[in-house]
């Protein structure tokens, strides 16, 4: 299967994704010392006007560090990019001391003797208010090692057509429904060459930004082996050197 066709929300999408997701490999990373993370790709459905607004946009001089901007149309908005089944994405709280006001997926730190499926619906619940129950989980990606020293486990989850969400405004600043549609845009994925590393940094565009690794990682998989039915591994993508803190 290739390509995202027409989608609509409901069971025959889950079932889709469930069904695809089952089928993947999915590669597992050791710890070796690194801390083990979860973040929860929460599947809804989104509406273009309800649901298409981005009243924080990056400004222009935050895009600093962001590599191959100059030939992106960078506006630092994702307003306009709802519409059908969608994937909650969050701008992080310009207050927090790590990775303020980047993109993120709800997710967080595994606590001691805690699975990491729980830690992806905690976090989901502590961030945006939404509470789901383990058996909204559809399937599980492929470990991303982190610059910052983390190992995450992506865990996609469910999410209803229409959840009602209350996000903590001292971890987040704004939540959005980006739809499967954006996700699986012809110019998607960027690959960048930078000269701190040897490996891509993959940028995921959303309407006029640019969605890095860790989260830009997690969202291209998402996207080859949950909609699309492919087996890609993304483990070697790169984060730009902004994120490596």
């Amino acid at each position: 299967m290739s390509g995202p066709g027409e989608l609509s929300f409901g069971d025959e999408f889950r079932d889709r994704l469930a069904a695809n997701l089952a089928r993947h490999p999915r590669r597992a990373i050791e710890l070796d010392g690194r801390r083990h993370a979860a973040v929860a790709v929460v599947v809804v459905d989104s509406d273009a006007v309800a649901h298409g607004d981005d009243p924080h946009p990056a400004l222009p001089q935050e895009w600093g560090g962001i590599p191959g901007a100059d030939d992106y149309p960078l506006t630092g908005s994702v307003a306009g990019t709802a519409g059908g089944p969608a994937v909650l994405l969050t701008r992080r709280a310009a207050t927090l001391r790590a990775h303020a006001g980047q993109w993120a997926l709800p997710g967080g730190r595994v606590d001691i003797d805690e699975e990491p499926s729980r830690t992806a619906l905690r976090e989901l619940h502590e961030e945006l208010g939404l509470v789901l129950d383990d058996d909204r989980c559809l399937g599980v990606l492929d470990d991303y090692p982190t610059r910052s020293g983390y190992v995450i486990t992506p865990f996609v989850f469910w999410g209803g057509a229409d959840p009602a969400l209350a996000p903590d405004p001292s971890e987040v600043q704004s939540v959005h429904r980006i739809s499967v549609h954006e996700l699986c845009r012809p110019d998607s994925p960027r690959l960048v060459a930078i000269p701190e590393s040897d490996r891509p940094v993959v940028q995921i565009p959303i309407g006029g930004d640019l969605i890095h690794a860790p989260t830009g990682a997690v969202l291209l998989q998402f996207r080859r082996v949950a909609v699309e039915g492919v087996t890609e591994r993304v483990a070697h993508l790169e984060q730009p050197v902004f994120a490596w803190r």
